[in-house]
């Protein structure tokens, strides 16, 4: 098993978030996308605005890394055409992987149609650019009835309304890793929120982000069934040692 082709390495904080200069935190993801290159990760997942910063390294770079971004993060409140500006514009500037916050407040509100519209129009975006799709769905904000019913929701979109081939290119993700959490409750993905998504978002594939940060847990979430992992300790997986990251 090449570990490292499951990996999307990942450095989503902005600089306010991580207490530094905006230079500072430019430098930081850098050192993440030069990473990416040299460790031949699957994917390197940055923030929007430094989607064509990464483009530009990587061809340089002449390497195979792909390239993902996050669409209405961490909240996934915007409505579906603020979604899709922002994704159109990381496509222009070189996208391969377009990771949406799906609105999983207004999934638990009981306004469906609004959820399966965003679902819908924004998939269709990605998949007619030829990109990977992704819905974060933030596992730690739902409970175990709304994990299922939410990735069931998802698939039933893609299922209705796109051929059978597409299905490989929309996932369903665990976690924005962002997600605040009362008295240290996990915020990312567990193995038993994992199990359910698997069970009710097949056929489409899940990624695990978040929680995962021991190359033993790596591979018990690829044993499951996960095709991506994220995590912004992809090095420490990969090389065998305990990530400290909290995502």
């Amino acid at each position: 098993m090449n570990i490292k082709q499951y990996l999307d390495s990942t450095y989503l904080k902005t600089a306010d978030q991580a207490g530094i200069s905006e230079s500072e935190n430019t430098n930081i993801v850098k050192k993440f996308i030069q990473e990416a290159i040299t460790e031949h990760f699957k994917l390197i997942m940055i923030r929007p605005d430094q989607v064509a910063m990464a483009r530009k390294m990587i061809s340089e770079a002449n390497s195979k890394v792909t390239i993902g971004t996050v669409i209405d993060f961490p909240f996934g409140k915007a409505s579906y055409k603020a979604k899709m500006k922002e994704a159109q514009k990381a496509i222009t500037d070189g996208a391969d992987d377009l990771d949406f916050v799906c609105n999983y407040e207004a999934f638990k509100k009981g306004k469906l149609d609004l959820v399966r519209e965003e679902i819908l129009h924004c998939t269709k975006l990605g998949l007619d650019n030829h990109k990977i799709v992704k819905w974060i769905i933030e596992v730690a904000a739902l409970n175990h009835q709304e994990i299922i019913r939410l990735s069931a929701l998802i698939k039933n979109v893609i299922i209705t309304h796109f051929k059978e081939e597409c299905y490989h290119s929309v996932f369903v993700k665990s976690s924005t890793g962002f997600y605040k959490t009362a008295e240290g409750q996990p915020n990312g993905a567990t193995v038993e929120t994992i199990i359910l998504m698997l069970e009710n978002a097949s056929p489409l594939p899940v990624k695990a982000a978040g929680g995962v940060r021991t190359f033993d847990e790596a591979v018990e979430m690829i044993q499951l069934g996960v095709k991506r992992i994220g995590t912004s300790g992809a090095k420490a997986i990969a090389d065998g040692q305990i990530a400290d990251s909290q995502y």
